[in-house]
């Protein structure tokens, strides 16, 4: 959030020192530089080494050319191959161990079976990656000369005309790049309003190459800030890398399907945490809360107007002088905070606040324990770093210290404490790119604050603008010019680490707001200060980044809503992974409970979320154990269909729900694409064959959202919602059969305790339809509901089943047909279900 007071004014005011603006010479073409020639190249079954040597006079257009380096070039499986570009020593930055962990290099399989390919050009030195099956080019720098200087590196790689680009984020562009005169820059930064074409919150360079022949994808392992240009001239495109750091350490995935390059990356990155399954409930936050009485009044209001409420959230505001591990003693006193958390629990709900990493500089228990421990930035003169931030002066963590942990744990573990603290069910983490208000100018070390190359940072004096400065060294020496990118990630994995401590053996919930690449090992994000919706944000996090816990702040955090947007947004709101109402103190209200619409839309949405629960929950698993996107864009779906290319309004949600939101203001239709498939209304089962084309959609009613389930699954429902999901667990299912033209369908559910992270028993089960029966088989050892009781399957609903005089009715003769079975799922199941 950013919405500075009077007094944090003030000391952002002094923090202003004018800067003279540096003039630079216009740079010249990178290709007039010479590159590099291949030289004692060395094969291996598994790959092959080289020496890179300057192939000509040094260009130096942004540093000094380094005149030998290091190829390396491994395949790590059948479907990955690693190349990886360095000084010879390696001696320059590469992005920690201990912050990203590398995939076991043990996995080194032959190049002769592998799915993709690398040949390379001696001289000068170029390399393409190519798929074996079709001698397709994937990668291709031949003809574009590599520079590698001491802040400088561009490697340029051709595309195919008019390409298909997903990834390289965090961005608010199309989830389809632009390739025309395009940069997307990587530096975290605090992003109010959610800008487009403007560098956001997190550091994600991967991306998706989508063709009809197949999709692969492309990893840079590097925490520097970079530009990615896109460019198309003279109708030949390319994919230029402009990095001020590091090294270029390159994985390149064979897919060949969209979903399969996600498990890849997956396994680079790291498979993303499974989250409780209460954290998929309803959440309820405010910037502006004044007190504890209107934190009780929400509650109440949503219990009141009936709509579920699971979590309730409290922004700053309960902080004491927004010092982060305090009370104010006044509007939030600790007696007060208790009874409402212990009134959440009491009604089987759950309780979040905020916590900053930015401390005040002040002489209370928090920041003497932090000085005491080492733990703060310094600076050169090895004084405490400072900054401002909500709490004025403030000093930041440096996670790299190996008391930062600790320290971390300790403060959570004592203000948090369950018998005598605030004791939160899950934490949300803001400001942590890091955030500070203080403008920065150029001075000091001129390298580390304006390199030579300037990346299109949206921020006016330089990379250390309104963040911690970049010439200042974590312990270690490291700096914060190279690591900058992690600090959010980093306070990410220490604060699941310090829940983690206070509730040993239960999935933390974390909530953050700025990620670098493998952050979804540990946490969720929220899509930032936004003013609209962005479903491209939650497309790439979720099917892309390996973040699937994500969501926006819903009916907008920044400006006034309306009650028919507010509305649209609570049932669109309802399908993303993390779903919750929050905005900011210089705007309206905006619970659902407000308005009359929006209520009813709320209480519709969330009746269909709540009984699709276990259905996202169970792809939510899936993603956790093999990286298969829980939602996803319609592409991965139809693959070979053009017309979903550039789709960023509508998704799949799971495997079979297809979203169609409204999107226009005040509309009550939506033009929507309907693949050639199978589908079903979701609100009224009739069978609907796409024919890959546009449709309008007409009647739409402010409360409602057009959704069609794919024909050839099996869908899970609860057979009723509940206010809580603790009591939505006690529910029956209703397996819901939606066939293909074959007749027939498939599916999956999982069920375990919800909260554990190792699990005793489990409920893990395939679902089969054919010529009229559902088979169920799996494992079978999770009981739940009350008091122990069985999980029981209610009915079983076949949709779009013809009966009475199908000549005679016609298309109406197509309905709904239910079976009641009443069958405990402790074994393997077959159910005759043709009607």
């Amino acid at each position: 959030m950013l919405s500075l007071t009077f007094s944090t004014a003030i000391l952002v005011s002094i923090c202003l020192i004018s800067a003279a603006t540096a003039i630079r010479p216009r740079a010249p073409d990178a290709n007039s530089c010479p590159g590099y020639k291949a030289i004692n190249v060395k094969k291996t079954d598994s790959g092959l080494t080289a020496e890179l040597q300057l192939a000509g006079t040094a260009c130096d257009i942004y540093g000094r050319d380094l005149a030998n380096l290091k190829l390396q070039v491994a395949y790590d499986s059948k479907s990955r191959i690693h190349v990886k570009i360095t000084d010879p020593e390696e001696k320059r930055y590469q992005v920690p161990e201990e912050v990203f962990p590398r995939p076991d290099n043990r996995v080194n399989g032959p190049a002769k079976p592998s799915d993709i390919t690398f040949t390379y050009a001696a001289s000068p030195f170029g390399f393409t990656i190519t798929r074996r099956s079709t001698g397709e080019k994937l990668f291709d720098t031949t003809g574009n000369a590599l520079v590698f200087e001491s802040q400088y590196l561009r490697l340029k790689t051709s595309l195919p005309n008019d390409p298909n680009i997903y990834g390289l984020g965090e961005h608010s562009d199309s989830f389809r790049l632009p390739n025309i005169n395009h940069t997307r820059t990587l530096w975290s930064r605090d992003s109010y309003g959610i800008p487009q074409n403007s560098n956001l919150y997190g550091n994600h360079p991967i991306y998706f190459d989508h063709r009809e022949s197949g999709t692969h994808g492309v990893f840079l392992l590097n925490s520097n800030g970079m530009d990615i240009k896109l460019e198309t001239v003279d109708g030949k495109s390319s994919l230029e890398y402009n990095v001020i750091g590091g090294v270029l350490d390159l994985y390149f995935f064979a897919g060949p399907e969209p979903a399969a390059v996600a498990r890849q990356y997956a396994e680079v990155v790291g498979l993303p945490a499974m989250m409780p399954y209460w954290g998929l409930g309803f959440h309820q936050c405010r910037y502006g809360y004044r007190d504890w009485i209107e934190v009780a009044e929400a509650i109440a209001n949503y219990s009141i107007a009936e709509i579920p409420l699971e979590t309730m959230w409290t922004d700053i505001d309960y902080m004491y002088n927004r010092w982060i591990f305090t009370l104010d003693p006044e509007r939030f006193p600790l007696d007060k905070v208790r009874e409402i958390v212990d009134y959440l629990h009491e009604h089987d709900q759950h309780y979040i606040v905020m916590v900053d990493p930015a401390t005040a500089h002040q002489d209370y228990p928090t920041f003497n324990r932090g000085k005491e421990d080492d733990i703060w930035l310094k600076e050169a003169d090895g004084s405490i770093h400072k900054g401002v931030v909500w709490p004025g002066v403030t000093a930041f963590p440096d996670w790299f210290h190996p008391n930062a942990g600790s320290f971390w744990t300790g403060e959570f573990v004592e203000f948090f404490s369950a018998d005598a603290g605030v004791n939160i069910d899950g934490v949300w983490i803001d400001m942590n790119e890091p955030a500070s208000f203080c403008s920065y100018p150029q001075k000091g070390s001129i390298d580390l604050i304006s390199p030579p190359y300037a990346i299109a940072n949206d921020a006016p004096l330089g990379l250390g603008d309104r963040t911690v400065h970049t010439d200042i060294t974590h312990y270690g020496g490291l700096s914060e010019y190279d690591t900058h990118n992690l600090y959010g990630t980093m306070m990410g994995d220490v604060t699941y680490e310090a829940m983690l401590a206070r509730r040993p053996g239960l999935r933390p919930l974390v909530i953050t707001r700025s990620t670098f690449a493998g952050a979804g090992k540990r946490v969720g994000k929220w899509l930032g200060d936004n003013f609209r919706w962005s479903i491209a944000g939650m497309l790439g996090f979720a099917s892309i980044y390996q973040i699937p816990m994500v969501g926006s702040d819903v009916c907008g955090f920044g400006g006034n809503t309306t009650e028919i947007l507010c509305a649209r947004w609570a049932s669109l709101g309802a399908f993303n992974p993390f779903f919750r109402n929050h905005n900011g103190d210089t705007s309206i209200p905006q619970e659902f409970y407000l308005w009359p619409l929006v209520a009813s839309s709320a209480r519709k949405s969330i009746d269909i979320r709540y009984r699709l629960l276990d259905y996202i929950y169970t792809a939510m698993h899936h993603q956790s154990i093999d990286g298969t996107p829980l939602l996803s864009p319609l592409f991965f779906k139809y693959p070979k269909d053009t017309n979903t290319y550039k789709i960023d309004t509508q998704f799949i949600y799971g495997n079979a729900l297809l979203v169609s939101p409204v999107i226009e203001e005040n509309s009550t239709s939506a033009e929507v694409y309907l693949p050639k498939d199978t589908l079903y209304d979701f609100h009224t089962g009739r069978k609907i064959k796409g024919e890959g084309k546009n449709v309008t959609l007409t009647n739409i009613p402010f409360d409602e959202i057009p959704l069609h389930i794919i024909g050839g699954n099996i869908l899970p429902f609860r057979s009723s919602s509940a206010h809580t999901t603790t009591k939505l667990r006690t529910r029956p299912f209703t397996i819901v059969i939606a066939a293909d033209e074959r007749g027939e369908a498939s599916g999956e559910l999982y069920i375990d305790d919800g909260v554990s992270i190792q699990q005793k028993a489990v409920i893990d089960i395939t679902m089969e339809y054919k010529s009229g029966r559902l088979s169920i088989k799996g494992k079978f050892g999770f009981t739940g509901g009350m008091e122990g009781a069985g999980v029981m399957v209610e009915s079983v609903k076949v949709l779009g089943k013809k009966r009475g005089n199908w000549e005679r009715d016609g298309e109406g003769a197509e309905e709904v047909v239910e079976k009641k079975v009443y069958v405990e799922l402790v074994g393997d199941v077959e159910i005759e279900v043709n009607c």
